[in-house]
């Protein structure tokens, strides 16, 4: 029998969970683009011995129980430089915090903004979202998984954790990446999004 391309699949399968198939096609396609980028000998993180071997991210299935609606408290805290995995120190301010349940969890992640690329047009909206959760070291990147999302945010924000990407220190090289703060452990398993990388 004939297999319908996953993105042709995807839609469908939404559709008949009763699930809102554009959520499913936005989410395919956020990943499609990234594994592009993983493809791409002048922009990925992979060794080149890894990437021709590269057919895609390793991710956990999409599951809509992982997309929350989260109520965001504004609350500007004072810059800081945020350690990473190298020498580098950039410069970071804390803008609020997300409140919201997994797993039948009250939890919250704060929310950062990092001020050197704030005059950059085009990061001068992102904001950055970096967390721990119980799966890490066994079937997720040990250092954590990082969110991003778009700023100003309102009182009610869409957190999808089927879109937890890895820090490309995750994929070895010399890469410098904002080690997650204390503050951002969730003491959840969070099955969802990227897996770990096996070298």
């Amino acid at each position: 029998m004939r297999r319908l391309p996953l993105l042709l699949m995807l839609p469908a399968m939404a559709h008949a969970q009763g699930v809102d198939p554009g959520w499913a096609q936005a989410l395919e396609s956020y990943w499609a683009a990234k594994d592009v980028v993983f493809s791409d000998p002048q922009k990925s993180p992979l060794p080149p011995a890894a990437r021709a071997d590269f057919t895609g991210l390793e991710r956990f299935p999409a599951h809509i129980g992982h997309r929350v609606e989260a109520r965001f408290t504004a609350a500007a805290g004072k810059a800081f430089n945020m350690p990473t995995t190298g020498s580098r120190r950039p410069l970071y301010q804390s803008v609020g915090t997300l409140h919201f349940s997994l797993e039948g969890k009250p939890l919250q992640l704060t929310v950062y903004k990092n001020l050197e690329l704030a005059d950059d047009p085009r990061y001068a909206d992102h904001l950055f979202v970096p967390f721990t959760d119980l799966t890490n070291g066994e079937t997720t990147y040990g250092g954590g998984r990082y969110l991003d999302l778009v700023g100003p945010l309102g009182e009610r924000v869409e957190l999808d954790f089927n879109r937890a990407y890895n820090p490309y220190c995750a994929y070895g090289g010399r890469y410098s990446c904002p080690i997650v703060p204390m503050e951002n452990h969730l003491e959840v398993a969070v099955r969802a999004g990227v897996k770990a990388y096996d070298h």
